[in-house]
């Protein structure tokens, strides 16, 4: 009776530098953008110190798509350019070097601990088509490239679902700490609490309409590489498509010897499902030049370098498929545009857009919908919209006063947005920028309705000349009475919309003093009184 053969597991080999290097570089990019992330917030001072939209500047999708929207782009998107030109020469290293989301989605596969066939799929072409159908409907205005570009994506899915969350939590367990029974933690919490509200935690609590759904929507993103390592980069992501697309032209090469068997060895650690176990068939596009490949080749037959050689494989995606894709592209304008806000003359009184911004249709041309400006928000007033601009505008800032007004002395929404949507503005500029007008509900406002004094209104209001003035009168309460009250009035001239005569009205519920964009200064049609040669 012949004795089993003891099987030997096959030993990893050791690491390469060059691996270990894109390992450092990955962290490093990460922690840099996750700082920039923490700086884009107000600090007391109506200026950013750092630039909290370094990422976006360089992103060259949303360079292209907001050129093709709006035909100009803000003058620092052209440094995504530079990533451009490094990419013909170096490959796509920005998806596997430098990319925050790649990073975090390379950390969530390395967490599976069950065995899955991560073999190539055709699926990869899927993100070509969707990079064609956005830049088609930019062509003809839609701006919707926002919603699925990876650093956009990214931005607005910590700033308005994972850091409020995080917020949240690490205050509930710091004031858990402080209760009675926990006396021996207080200490403790006293220098956790400092050195976190030093370091990571927000300057107030931020709250957002649809923060659950960004979140879900996020984790469920960095869940699908549970199932499949690098499942968006490979599949989904446009600028890694716009990037694939690029590198076609790479000098830096990968090239196989000889000696190569063709063990398939090397496919089990791609990250970009480059299909680098076939000799012949490695596909550049799709190569994050992660250089695992190297290592574990038996027989040292990979190696990378320059090279002005054509790449072994053109990319296929059929010319039937892409004529598909940019018609769908643009059928997508007349579907979305069929929308009863796109009517002329009929504004949507409640879409108060940030001061600064430009007239509605030029600002969905250019807003990618990142959510710096939501973030930055000294009040928290500026949301992110579902429905109310229509699925173009979706998630796009809007002012909702209940939640938060329109801080006077703040710039900070104009000095985070990346492509110009919203204008930087001085502050004198900024204090005379009107997004709305005020107006007063009679049957709800104390004074006129329950002959209550009342003048919060016009306390709160912070035009130098008060744009909320009281007309003194004296009324009869029920047992007849004589009551003095100050009924509240409404300068049209003065009032700038800021809405913090909204937030602060003491009538619980629907306010007596509300907000509506009319007599906004970016349009002259959306106007409470129009003059003789107006539109009627």
């Amino acid at each position: 009776m012949t004795e089993p053969v003891a099987r030997t597991k096959r030993r990893k080999p050791p690491t390469s530098k060059t691996v270990w290097a894109r390992r450092l570089s990955q962290g490093a990019f990460l922690l840099l953008f996750l700082f920039l992330f923490l700086q884009t917030e107000q600090k007391g001072a109506d200026e950013l110190g750092y630039p909290a939209k370094l990422f976006l500047d360089f992103d060259p999708l949303l360079f292209l798509s907001t050129l093709l929207s709006a035909h100009k782009a803000a003058a620092a998107l052209w440094l995504s350019l530079v990533l451009l030109a490094i990419t013909a020469v170096l490959g796509r290293v920005f998806c596997g070097w430098v990319c925050p989301l790649g990073t975090l989605n390379n950390m969530v596969g390395a967490m599976r601990r069950w065995h899955l066939t991560d073999r190539p799929r055709g699926w990869f072409r899927l993100k070509y088509f969707l990079l064609i159908a956005l830049l088609a409907g930019s062509l003809f205005s839609l701006q919707l490239t926002g919603i699925f570009d990876p650093l956009s994506l990214t931005v607005r899915s910590l700033s308005l679902g994972i850091y409020p969350a995080f917020n949240y939590a690490v205050n509930s367990a710091l004031d858990a700490a402080y209760q009675p029974g926990f006396q021996g933690l207080t200490s403790a919490a006293d220098v956790a609490n400092k050195v976190l509200q030093d370091t990571v935690l927000a300057f107030r609590q931020p709250y957002f309409r649809q923060g659950a759904l960004m979140s879900l929507l996020f984790l469920g993103i960095l869940g699908l590489n549970l199932v499949e390592k690098r499942f968006w980069c490979r599949y989904l992501c446009p600028l890694g498509a716009l990037l694939g697309l690029t590198s076609r032209f790479a000098f830096l090469k990968r090239s196989v010897s000889e000696g190569c068997n063709t063990c398939g060895l090397c496919d089990k650690d791609c990250q970009g499902a480059a299909s680098p176990g076939t000799k012949d068939a490695w596909l550049a596009s799709e190569c994050f030049y992660c250089f695992n490949c190297d290592d574990p080749c038996p027989k040292g037959a990979v190696s990378f370098g320059f090279s002005a050689k054509k790449a072994p494989e053109a990319l296929d995606l059929g010319r039937r498929n892409v004529i598909a894709s940019a018609l769908t592209g643009v059928a997508a304008v007349a579907v979305v545009r069929a929308n009863p806000i796109f009517k002329p003359l009929t504004p949507q009184p409640d879409l108060i857009r940030p001061p600064g911004a430009l007239p509605e249709r030029e600002f969905l041309e250019r807003c990618v919908k990142c959510g710096e400006c939501m973030k930055v928000c000294t009040t928290g007033g500026l949301q992110p919209t579902l429905w109310e601009a229509g699925l173009e505008g979706i998630w796009s800032p809007v002012l909702v006063p209940r939640i938060g007004y329109c801080e006077y002395n703040c710039t900070l929404c104009g000095q985070v947005c990346p492509t110009g949507a919203i204008r930087r503005l001085s502050l004198p500029e900024k204090q005379k920028t009107r997004i709305g007008t005020a107006m007063i509900d009679k049957g709800r406002c104390l004074p006129y309705a329950h002959t209550t004094p009342c003048i919060v209104c016009e306390e709160v209001c912070p035009t130098p000349k008060k744009a909320v003035w009281f007309e003194r009168l004296t009324v009869q309460n029920r047992a007849g009475d004589p009551v003095e009250v100050k009924q509240p009035h409404v300068d049209l001239d003065l009032c700038i919309g800021c809405g913090i005569c909204e937030a602060k009205c003491p009538v619980m519920g629907r306010p007596a003093i509300y907000v509506f964009s009319v007599g906004e200064s970016r349009s002259k049609d959306n106007q409470l009184l129009l003059d003789a040669a107006g539109p009627y």
